[in-house]
């Protein structure tokens, strides 16, 4: 059996010989590397591109790539059936009970059926369970059902999140996500506004850019508020109430008004954040399938949704570094009405910004369609490899070779028109051309068996068991809300303030204390509703804010960290003990200069009216950094990476693989490089040992027949001659002994010839498997999933400490009628 599990490389099929109409041994790998430069795969129904495009989503589970794939017509939640024991009892649930009765079969009947083809047709292609097995293990698989409870809900809510820095400062990306934004909203509200003609796309697109350009996010609540009461004043050179009046825009409030009101809109706004990361990985950094079906939405919903995934995924991978592996892959399995030739809908911009783009950052896109005609192929000229199946019309084909011919001349590539044309004449169901730009000549296949049971289209209801389980569980990991006294969400309880209020802290706190102007005062911002009848106090507390630097020169690492401390001031003493002090989550750049309408003041400790004592404060602050701040970084052995302060396991963990991949696929073609021309001289030697076995069949073969027709002549002469024995027949007789000694000698030199055949033979051989030894020596040294990592810590050094700010703060708590204080902070 032919080992396909190699590096790097997905087992699509096997090669397929159209003339003779029979499958050959020759394996198809292909290089997920050159997934890179995308890929587009086009047959019609039947033609077996499903199957064919699962097998690439389940060779690069396997292989460690994350996936995001848009399922439309809902195939894809066929890879969640695999079934590593292949037993008819776990294929039951899934068949469809329709076969069973059209095959005059029980259900139970049909699916030992199924369960015996499928292990069948597995051997076939030299898979098992256990590959299954591995499948199952690789990979996280997720159905996604955005507005709908059926699978694992999508929320669109933080698609009007402000997009990340770099994507604001490149300008023409950003004003691609504003418009294409702008469009989806006006699309969901079912208002057809073209951009660049519509006012309503111009004061959208004016809002978000105003809003986002600031760093500030919005919903589709505080929408409606900026459109009533927009951030700009001028729309182009021209006033807002000139452009467009309050009382129009009060229209098109209304209008999204009424979408956020709909019955089942909610349904947009529950569920996991609509971000990539988190689509692409676990929490733990697993890769994830992610399939996300969308076959219950309308076309206008789909519309929306895809334009806003597609700039999602646009600005993850802007954030992104450079890479020539393949870090991600991104598939579509109907592609029509998404990327049209003419039309402009708000999906195709994005989309062929990722073609564009995508190579660079390691982004691969595959689209497949059964809709060849109306695609447009300038755009897909930017896809390396494609997959063309059997085809449904004439016209469908000449479609696809006028797209497939501007792919391959973009390229640099001679089209052979006639080839194609004859080649794509003769496919049947699971052979497919495939052209790929990094190979010198097309290759005709046949698709392997899916290891997924290809059950067809899932139901609602078949989803919702499907992730049941998975919902039951995230469900039961979320943690009540802590009460009133409970901890705050900063990590504080309420019990220390509650003993300060014990201590007399607090009395006759009403009015704010008047103080020196030399000592500096904050107000920490409220972010706590009320529990109950509670009042607002503000309790005053030490702040320290503090820069922390790290260095080591082995690592290359030169890193800081803010620190911004909250300590109670004893009211005796009045020290501050930093030691028990609460991390602030809130940037000091975010505290507030004036407390909010209402609060009352709590009583405040004398040492906190002098100035000196945040002298004496900030001293004992420093100390206290000095012996607490530590940076803990994690280190992976097998590439020598080591974490970034501030980065995650989970974050770290996706670089080391991304990382890990990339030496790898380095590795493999150094191994390329080092045993092509050793190969090459192998075949070069087998190739002339081959032929000089056919010249010494062929030498031996007439040296044969000459000899033969000596020895007939001779015996003829001797038997029928007049003369009983003659010279000429001694002289014949003599030749035609020293020929069969020349047929001796050139049977021998066809045993050397082959000979010398069969060594060039094992020398290959053995040139092969010490390659693939090497090769799976390399596999076992890339397990960045499963490293144990390295924690290292490192301290900071007393001129690495800078103290920025040690003041006075005021914290928001609520106080109830007994006095009790609970933090109103985070």
């Amino acid at each position: 059996m032919q080992d396909f599990e190699k590096l790097g490389a997905f087992y699509l099929g096997r090669a397929f010989d159209l003339e003779a109409g029979k499958r050959r041994d020759d394996l198809v790998l292909y290089d997920s590397k050159d997934l890179v430069t995308h890929g587009v795969c086009v047959g019609m129904t039947g033609s077996g591109k499903t199957g064919l495009c699962l097998s690439i989503l389940e060779e690069a589970a396997i292989d460690g790539v994350p996936v995001i794939a848009v399922d439309p017509k809902g195939d894809l939640g066929n890879l969640l059936l695999t079934f590593p024991n292949l037993a008819p009892e776990d294929f039951r649930p899934w068949v469809n009970e329709d076969d069973a009765r059209r095959k005059g079969m029980t259900v139970e009947q049909f699916a030992a059926d199924q369960a015996a083809r499928w292990k069948s047709g597995l051997a076939e292609w030299g898979q098992d369970g256990a590959r299954i097995g591995r499948l199952r293990s690789a990979a996280d698989v997720v159905i996604y059902t955005p507005g709908s409870s059926a699978g694992v809900p999508l929320s669109i809510l933080r698609s009007l999140d402000a997009p990340p820095p770099a994507l604001v400062q490149d300008r023409e990306l950003f004003a691609e996500r504003v418009s294409t934004t702008a469009t989806s909203l006006l699309t969901l509200a079912g208002i057809d506004a073209e951009p660049a003609r519509s006012r309503e796309h111009t004061l959208l697109t004016a809002i978000l850019a105003s809003a986002w350009g600031a760093g500030r996010s919005t919903d589709l609540a505080g929408l409606i508020q900026l459109i009533q009461t927009p951030p700009v004043q001028r729309v182009g050179v021209l006033e807002l109430e000139s452009f467009f009046p309050s009382a129009e825009r009060f229209g098109l409030a209304t209008a999204f008004n009424n979408l956020l009101a709909a019955p089942g809109f909610e349904a947009w706004l529950e569920g996991d954040a609509l971000a990539i990361d988190r689509l692409l990985f676990t929490p733990e950094g697993k890769p994830r399938v992610a399939i996300i079906s969308i076959a219950h939405l309308g076309d206008r919903e789909r519309m929306v949704f895809v334009s806003l995934l597609l700039n999602e995924l646009l600005a993850w991978m802007r954030a992104q570094q450079g890479t020539t592996s393949l870090r991600a892959l991104f598939y579509m399995d109907e592609v029509f009405g998404f990327f049209p030739p003419v039309a402009n809908p708000p999906s195709k911009t994005p989309l062929l910004t990722l073609l564009k783009q995508g190579r660079a950052f390691g982004l691969g896109c595959l689209l497949a369609t059964q809709n060849p005609v109306d695609l447009d192929y300038k755009g897909l000229a930017n896809c390396g490899t494609w997959w063309l199946g059997r085809l449904q019309t004439e016209r469908d084909k000449a479609r696809v070779l006028d797209g497939l011919e501007g792919a391959i001349a973009s390229g640099g590539g001679r089209f052979d028109r006639a080839y194609f044309d004859r080649a794509l004449s003769g496919l049947s169901s699971r052979v497919f051309l495939m052209n790929n730009v990094h190979e010198d000549v097309p290759a005709v296949m046949e698709s392997r068996w899916a290891m997924s049971y290809l059950r067809g289209p899932l139901t609602r209801d078949q989803i919702k068991v499907l992730m049941g389980p998975r919902k039951a569980a995230a469900a039961a990991s979320v943690p009540a809300a802590p009460g009133a006294g409970g901890v705050a969400p900063g990590g504080r309880t309420a019990a220390p303030a509650a003993a300060s209020a014990a201590a007399g802290v607090t009395a006759n706190g009403s009015d704010r204390p008047v103080l020196p102007p030399d000592i500096q005062q904050f107000f920490v911002p409220v972010v706590s509703p009320a529990a109950g009848a509670a009042n607002l106090c503000y309790e005053p507390m030490a702040i320290g804010v503090a820069s922390v630097g790290f260095s080591d020169a082995r690592l290359g690492l030169n890193a800081s960290k803010d620190v911004t401390v909250l300590a109670g001031i004893d009211p005796r003493l009045g020290s501050v003990e930093w030691a028990d002090g609460i991390t602030l989550t809130i940037a000091a750049k975010d505290l507030d200069a004036e407390p909010g309408a209402g609060g009352r003041f709590l009583g405040l400790a004398p040492a906190a009216a002098k100035a000196k004592s945040y002298d004496a404060w900030a001293r004992s602050f420093k100390a206290w950094l000095g012996r607490s701040q530590t940076l803990d970084l994690l280190r992976s052995r097998s590439t020598g990476i080591v974490s970034a302060p501030g980065e995650s396991e989970r974050e770290f963990r996706i670089r080391v693989q991304a990382a890990a991949r990339e030496r790898r696929d380095e590795a493999v073609e150094r191994l390329r490089q080092k045993y092509a021309p050793k190969l090459a001289a192998c075949d070069e030697k087998i190739r002339r040992a081959g032929q000089a076995v056919e010249r010494e069949s062929a030498q031996a073969s007439q040296q044969k027949l000459q000899t033969a027709v000596s020895m007939g002549a001779t015996v003829l002469g001797a038997l029928f001659g007049r003369k009983t024995l003659s010279s000429s027949t001694i002289g014949k007789a003599t030749t035609t002994a020293r020929g069969m000694g020349r047929t001796m000698k050139e049977s021998q030199d066809i045993d050397r010839a082959r000979e010398t055949l069969a060594a060039a033979q094992q020398q290959k051989a053995d040139l092969e498997a010490q390659a693939q030894a090497e090769i799976a020596e390399l596999g076992g040294s890339f397990d960045p999933v499963g490293e144990a990592l390295e924690t290292m810590t490192l301290r900071a050094k007393r001129p690495d400490l800078n103290v920025q700010l040690v003041a006075l703060a005021w914290v928001p708590v609520w106080m109830d009628a007994d006095g009790r204080l609970t933090p109103a902070y985070r």
